[in-house]
């Protein structure tokens, strides 16, 4: 077997499992989990009627899939990523449909790292652990850069980044929501350039923001904005979070064509090509914008609901985007998590449980993920009963 196996740490749903097996729940309080981010929102109904086509499923099942997908649809992606960032790329060699981002997240450490000994991997502190795990399997290094909301690139000792191979960027963050800068994207690029590393910049809750004006800025349209051209860059974003259909397994990645090619040619042999019925689905997606407006309004209903209730009892700031809330609990985040599920029936994820501990400290500890994900109603009913709980339990 692999040794790099051996490295991979427990993933943080299986240490909550572990964490509440043997707890019960309150039986008299309605259950609420709020520590998976997995959207609840519907699917669009258009999608759903494009799925269930049986001409397309017929064509779909019939045949083998493309590892480059389909044209329409890598034209649709670029004309999104063109609208959206105003970054416009060739669909023939600068973009490829992937089976949801967290596989191509990993893939893409497999296929860019070289596998040579002290060969680092930069990653935010807390983190999705997909990035980690790229890199163990990979035999590189993790470094995790401190992130408690935005990650601190500048505080990184000079020797350090030499070494580095990769950088995984999340922005938005998981799970704070905080939003990179254009300044600061730009500054990571041009260390890129002079250091020969891989941006891969995780952009999957780019779609979900409080305001309308302002969406966040993407890795590629910082590069172009900044005049940098988009060597050492690629991006990584999906329908998951954007559309509500994490079932679907459809994102793509985009970027530095030369990058791209060489992935390519790890796919051929990864065997992860998007079937066509999904392919066709994902194009329509890609070329809507008005159910992605409406399911940002959705999201800020909650926030704007919730937020005062959880303010009440604990420290929390208001995300910029994604949609999590990251408060500061009065126990340890093990502690109040599972108190939270034995006497309101509410699962949090605990903070430590993102992250690791580095010179002694895990920047998660102390706090707890909430994902509102749930509907509207459910998400109020159980900030209340939260905010009711810290504010009156007796932790001991």
């Amino acid at each position: 077997m692999n040794p790099h196996l051996d490295q991979l740490k427990p993933y943080p749903f299986e240490r909550l499992n572990a964490l509440l097996d043997g707890l019960s729940p309150n039986p008299s309080r309605e259950p609420v989990a709020l520590s998976l981010g997995e959207p609840k929102h519907d699917a669009p109904d258009f999608l759903v009627a494009a799925l269930a086509a049986g001409d397309a499923i017929k064509h779909g099942l019939g045949t083998y899939p493309p590892t480059r997908g389909s044209l329409r649809l890598r034209t649709a992606i670029s004309r999104w990523v063109d609208r959206r960032f105003g970054a416009e790329l060739d669909p023939a060699a600068e973009v490829l449909p992937v089976s949801g981002t967290r596989e191509a997240l990993f893939s893409f450490g497999q296929a860019v790292l070289s596998g040579k000994p002290g060969a680092t991997v930069l990653m935010p502190n807390p983190f999705y652990q997909i990035y980690e795990g790229a890199a163990f399997l990979r035999g590189a290094t993790p470094y995790y850069v401190p992130a408690t909301g935005l990650p601190d690139f500048e505080a990184l000792p000079a020797s350090v980044w030499p070494r580095v191979e990769l950088v995984y960027v999340c922005n938005p963050g998981n799970p704070s929501g905080q939003v990179i800068a254009e300044h600061t994207l730009a500054d990571l690029i041009r260390k890129a350039r002079e250091f020969d590393f891989v941006i891969a910049s995780d952009e999957c809750y780019s779609e979900i923001y409080r305001d309308e004006d302002e969406p966040p800025v993407g890795l590629l349209q910082a590069a172009l904005n900044a005049g940098l051209g988009l060597r050492n860059c690629v991006v990584f974003n999906s329908l998951s979070k954007r559309s509500n259909v994490p079932g679907l397994r459809s994102g793509f990645v985009a970027g530095d064509p030369d990058i791209i090619a060489r992935y390519y040619d790890y796919r051929t042999y990864h065997g992860c090509a998007m079937s066509a019925h999904v392919a066709q689905a994902s194009e329509l997606a890609w070329n809507d914008e008005t159910h992605v407006v409406a399911n940002r309004a959705l999201y800020r209903a909650k926030f704007d609901a919730v937020f005062p209730v959880l303010r009440e009892a604990l420290e929390v700031s208001m995300p910029a985007a994604a949609f999590y809330l990251w408060p500061t609990v009065p126990v340890d985040d093990e502690t109040f998590a599972a108190a939270l599920y034995q006497h309101e029936s509410i699962t949090v994820l605990p903070g430590s449980y993102l992250a690791r501990t580095q010179d002694g400290v895990n920047p998660g500890e102390g706090r707890v993920r909430i994902a509102l994900v749930a509907p509207l109603p459910d998400c109020l009913a159980a900030a209340r009963r939260l905010a009711d709980f810290a504010k009156t339990h007796d932790f001991g």
